[in-house]
């Protein structure tokens, strides 16, 4: 997949660095002389293209026509709504993600613009503070079955039994499955042979009935 990234700036190289993690073809357009200097020590020389992203010519030089996908995330809305439309209704780009810096302006951020996603930064941050004062370490995001069961979170702490051990090894409660692990920007799905690091962060399936001794194995 081919994604173009319009802005340099700590959310536009660190979203590269992903993509390029996950073997994408990645090209990020940036036009101050500062954060060009900065990019070049953190990426591939030839993932950079200097110019402003919402000229069509310097778009068209990164590539936007093969784009699968651009995510135009400059401090300026102005900035970022003008890429996302360009992207979308002059160079048919499939799919577009813009970021909103004023939430004021969150109301222009549609598909009529040419944005498939807008997201808030701030209320991003505000929803995973929440989360965590609401829902604590060992967090139930979903509950089913008429609340018998449930989606938990429960996170590797260094003291934790379960901090390096092998999935096998671990006396998991009977009524549990472990759905996801992820570590890092890496979501793996668990098996037997899985070893668990510390600040893993556990998806699991269980049991209400289980959680104190599924919360026994991570909690120290």
């Amino acid at each position: 997949m081919f994604v173009i990234i319009v802005g340099g700036g700590k959310t536009g190289s660190r979203l590269a660095r992903i993509l390029l993690s996950r073997n994408y073809q990645v090209r990020v357009i940036e036009h101050r002389r500062e954060v060009l200097e900065r990019l070049r020590k953190e990426l591939p020389e030839e993932t950079i293209v200097a110019g402003d992203g919402s000229s069509p010519g310097v778009l068209e030089r990164a590539g936007i026509v093969q784009a699968d996908a651009l995510a135009a995330v400059t401090g300026e809305d102005e900035t970022n709504l003008v890429v996302t439309t360009l992207a979308r209704f002059e160079f048919d780009v499939p799919f577009t993600v813009a970021r909103v810096n004023n939430p004021l302006n969150a109301w222009l951020f549609t598909k009529e613009m040419g944005v498939d996603v807008a997201f808030d930064q701030a209320e991003l941050i505000a929803r995973m503070i929440e989360e965590e004062l609401l829902l604590g370490d060992i967090a139930a995001v979903l509950r089913l079955h008429g609340k018998e069961v449930s989606l938990v979170r429960k996170i590797v702490r260094p003291n934790s039994p379960a901090a390096g051990k092998v999935l096998h090894e671990l006396a998991l409660p009977r009524d549990c499955v472990l759905a996801a692990v992820i570590r890092g920007d890496e979501i793996i799905v668990p098996h037997g042979g899985t070893r668990l690091e510390v600040n893993d962060h556990i998806l699991a399936v269980v049991h209400n009935a289980c959680l104190s001794l599924l919360s026994a194995l991570f909690d120290r």
